[in-house]
């Protein structure tokens, strides 16, 4: 009768004689995106071979303020903070059987004078969450003096194995009632903010994930909205 030779750190042999992988031997077998707002479950069970869970949870940047200006004046305004990021590598083992994924939705734009709203935080279950980014205020009005503005701080970290805050925004300044620049948007982990403006007009929105949108600026009796802050990003590897 033929023998075959089993390779112990991938294989074991049953008291039935059944020849079973390891479990967590497999490595890296899928990856899941969880891109659009809002909540999704993860159910254990159809992932029968699962060994561990990496999750990868970006939160939601904020949106911006807008911003008006009277005749011959100006207005700035400091973009939204990016949203925070936290991972973590979790065993099977530490799962429930169905565990909620939410998605945070970027932080509304504003209009002309009311602020940014905030973006929503990401989680994956409560093992592994982070923080949306904080909205920019309307905190400049029209005028033509010299004058500057704090940004928008970051969030802070949530839950998980790596956690950080998002970043917070740039702050506006106006030179005159010609000339002043608004405020950048915070980074992300996963994305970049919004580009300031230093003409009349929206801010900047942000690229990739999480990203806060950059301030509105307005002069001579123009009215513009803000800017949306961008959306999280929940990403699952799998592995077997």
């Amino acid at each position: 009768m033929a023998s075959v030779c089993v390779d112990e750190q991938y294989f074991d042999v049953a008291s039935d004689g059944r020849l079973t992988l390891i479990p967590g031997q497999l490595g890296l077998r899928a990856i899941l995106y969880y891109r659009t707002p809002g909540t999704a479950q993860f159910e254990k069970a159809a992932y029968p071979w699962l060994a561990r869970v990496k999750a990868r949870v970006q939160a939601a940047g904020g949106g911006a303020a807008g911003a008006r200006a009277a005749a011959n004046q100006l207005v700035a305004q400091p973009g939204g903070a990016g949203g925070g990021y936290s991972e973590a590598l979790i065993e099977a083992s530490a799962l429930g059987a169905s565990e909620t994924i939410v998605v945070g939705a970027g932080g509304t734009a504003g209009t002309p004078t009311v602020d940014g709203g905030n973006g929503g935080g990401s989680s994956f279950g409560g093992l592994c969450t982070a923080n949306g980014g904080n909205g920019g205020s309307a905190v400049m009005t029209s005028g033509t003096g010299i004058v500057c503005y704090s940004g928008t701080s970051g969030p802070l970290a949530g839950v998980g194995g790596f956690i950080q805050g998002g970043g917070g925004s740039g702050g506006p300044f106006r030179l005159s009632g010609e000339q002043g620049q608004s405020g950048a948007g915070g980074e992300s982990h996963m994305g970049h903010g919004g580009w300031p403006r230093a003409s009349s007009g929206a801010g900047g929105a942000g690229r990739g994930s999480g990203g806060g949108a950059a301030g509105a600026l307005a002069r001579d009796g123009d009215s513009v909205n803000g800017t949306a802050g961008n959306d999280g990003l929940v990403v699952l590897e799998l592995y077997g």
